[in-house]
């Protein structure tokens, strides 16, 4: 029996059917469109001697309902694109993230008096996994009570530790910058950890703290 593929090999596996997929689909899609505008017109009929100029024949319903045919073709296979682009990434987060390894942060924000956010810098075990820089629409969204699945990786049972840096713009618009960290026990089993940023009005300052959900 062959070895089972790991998860990085499952990942190029999915990665390569995604790509040869999508690539025959949009073939697909060329030839359909191609076909729609493929048919020309109906030539002319020669004129005899002494009759008057032809007159150019009128669209059949057929070509119409052809047309229209194709048109849902092409809608159709469209759709068919954007269901398996979304499906195979469902099976590659699988296949690279088993639920018996996987740990995912996610970050939540209630702030917007007292801090203002730039960028977080995750490190798992003394090892940086992860330095985000946020555009203001994502900063928005977040404010209005949007959650950011901010990393997803994979980790071995036993203990681990979690630090989070923070950055961005404080009290008086000064530069800001704040850790966090939290020491979490890794079982079978996928493993959520939450980065929580607060306006703490008693001290007139934000307050982050990460939320173990057990």
């Amino acid at each position: 029996m062959p070895d089972a593929l790991t998860p990085c090999e499952s990942g190029r596996a999915v990665r390569g059917l995604r790509a040869a997929t999508a690539a025959a689909l949009a073939l697909a899609l060329l030839a359909a469109a191609q076909l729609a505008g493929a048919a020309p017109p109906p030539a002319p009929a020669p004129a005899s001697a002494g009759s008057e100029a032809a007159k150019p024949a009128p669209a059949s319903a057929g070509t119409a309902t052809d047309t229209r045919a194709l048109d849902e073709q092409v809608q159709g296979l469209k759709k068919d694109v954007v269901d398996l682009n979304r499906d195979l990434f469902v099976l590659e987060e699988e296949l690279l993230f088993p639920a018996n390894t996987q740990v995912a942060v996610f970050l939540g924000v209630d702030v917007g008096n007292f801090f203002a956010l730039d960028s977080v810098q995750l490190k798992i075990d003394n090892k940086e996994v992860l330095n985000y820089l946020y555009t203001p629409r994502e900063v928005e969204a977040l404010l209005k009570g949007g959650v950011q699945r901010l990393y997803l990786g994979n980790l071995k049972v036993g203990q681990h530790e979690l630090v989070a840096f923070f950055s961005g713009k404080g009290p008086n618009d000064r530069p800001y910058k704040r850790g966090a960290s939290i020491r979490f026990e890794k079982g079978i089993g996928a493993k959520y950890l939450e980065l929580k940023i607060n306006d703490r009005q008693r001290k007139l300052q934000p307050e982050f703290e990460i939320k173990d959900w057990e």
